[in-house]
């Protein structure tokens, strides 16, 4: 007996149909869930494709990596809904195991080799480890598989007339996902420092203000640092030369993230790499962080929307920050370029580009406290003067994703009402009325 007949002899057994819709529904949501996170920050997705065009060595490929998020974030999620609800039975685990066939053995490979740290699957929604993601698609894999055999034993939700409907309006969700993630920020902020996080915390501020007897200063001498209390300085006429100062009772090097039971924190290192980050944020009121993760890319067109905010928060009593992991030779040719007056700083890349995305990015703090944070782009023309907590409101992200979703939801079920009420009226008025074949039509004597 072959198997193409073992598998048409037990399409039919209720087991097989069970086991069906379950692989449907547990592949083709994982698929589902996999492209809206990648959707949901094209940013993320892109830094992570890069990561891996880097480590494969394929740099010249690294300037469409966004093209390269933005369509793999598509693909998985139409791929995925496609085969909940049944649409293109034979093709859409078809795609998926193409899929598969390319992610199984690059996650195996950067499992064996750590290439990359992490596989950015789910984006920064859930984190795996490599091992955990090789198996997650082993597993995906397997249940592709079964699609591939017993996919057509279960009808689809929608008619085979409408399938191409379902992934348009997918793939229409998708598109508008990654339009507000990557032009103004992700509708869900999965990162560690959403809206409201407090990035000082209020004890960094006491600190900030409190005398010098809580500090710790430190000097070197002879390229040894040693450290001294207020009460214990010594003389820079015997060669010691000041570093930086750190108060004693709070992490050296960074500002305290409070956010639930987390404790994350920044670095702000000034020119020479001195830790600068308490006296730069401690005792701020009002705060605007201006973001450049790829400061040789922000464009000099910028600098005038740049040099207009800066001006404007100054008016309004706000300090002003440029933050970068750009070195200084960049920096100062920023300066150059752009005229920029305020001051910049150097942070690890992989906390600034949590921080927020865009590059650049604004980020408006009150008191320690993250208000908002928007790409540049994204921000209304700014005018003097400017109340700057009011300056990224407009963006609702939550109402923005409501909506996006009820009008995605409403279109499925009208879709689906269009398409099945015709089939459903035939069945219940219709059919019954149609003598079966062993029936002989009533005459008339």
């Amino acid at each position: 007996m072959t198997l193409k007949a073992i598998i048409n002899a037990v399409k039919g057994e209720k087991w097989c149909l069970f086991m069906t819709m379950l692989m449907r529904l547990t592949v083709g949501g994982v698929f589902v869930f996999s492209g809206f996170t990648k959707a949901i920050d094209p940013w993320g997705t892109c830094y992570k494709i890069t990561d891996y065009l880097n480590a494969l060595g394929l740099t010249e490929w690294t300037g469409m990596a966004l093209l390269f998020a933005v369509a793999l974030a598509a693909v998985e999620f139409f791929t995925g809904v496609n085969i909940v609800v049944g649409a293109y039975r034979h093709s859409a685990p078809i795609v998926a195991l193409v899929l598969l066939l390319v992610m199984t053995p690059l996650t195996l490979w950067i499992a064996v080799t750590g290439a990359v740290k992490d596989c950015g699957c789910f984006g920064d929604a859930l984190h795996l480890s490599n091992w955990a993601t090789f198996g997650k698609n082993l597993l995906l894999l397997l249940g592709t598989i079964y699609l591939l055999a017993f996919n057509t034993s279960l009808r689809s939700v929608y008619g085979p007339a409408v399938h191409w409907v379902v992934t348009a309006l997918s793939f229409a969700l998708v598109m508008a996902v990654a339009y507000y993630g990557y032009f103004t920020q992700p509708l869900i902020d999965y990162r560690p420092y959403p809206e409201g996080t407090r990035l000082v915390s209020s004890a960094t501020v006491e600190d900030s203000e409190d005398n010098e007897d809580d500090f710790i200063f430190v000097y070197s001498k002879d390229g040894q640092e040693h450290e001294f209390t207020i009460d214990s300085l010594p003389d820079e006429d015997d060669g010691w030369e000041y570093v930086t100062r750190f108060h004693a009772r709070r992490p050296r090097g960074k500002v305290i993230m409070q956010n639930g039971a987390n404790d994350n924190g920044i670095a702000l290192l000034d020119e020479d790499g001195n830790d600068v980050t308490i006296d730069v944020l401690g005792d701020s009121h009002r705060t605007v962080l201006l973001l450049f993760p790829e400061l040789p890319k922000v464009g000099v067109i910028n600098s005038y929307a740049l040099n207009e905010l800066n001006d404007a928060a100054l008016v309004a009593n706000a300090d002003v920050i440029g933050i970068t992991p750009a070195s200084s030779q960049e920096i100062e040719t920023w300066r150059d370029l752009s005229m920029a007056s305020y001051p910049i700083y150097n942070m690890d890349d992989s906390e600034l580009k949590m921080l927020a995305r865009g590059n650049p990015a604004v980020v408006y703090l009150e008191d320690g406290i993250i208000k908002w944070k928007r790409t540049l782009s994204s921000l209304n023309d700014v005018e003097q003067p400017i109340e700057l907590s009011d300056l990224g409101k407009d963006y609702d992200a939550d109402s923005i994703l409501t909506n996006l979703m009820l009008v995605y939801m409403g279109a499925m079920l009208a879709l689906l009402l269009i398409n099945r009420t015709p089939l459903v009226l035939w069945q219940l008025f219709f059919k019954k009325k149609q003598p079966t074949s062993n029936q002989k039509p009533e005459t008339n004597i």
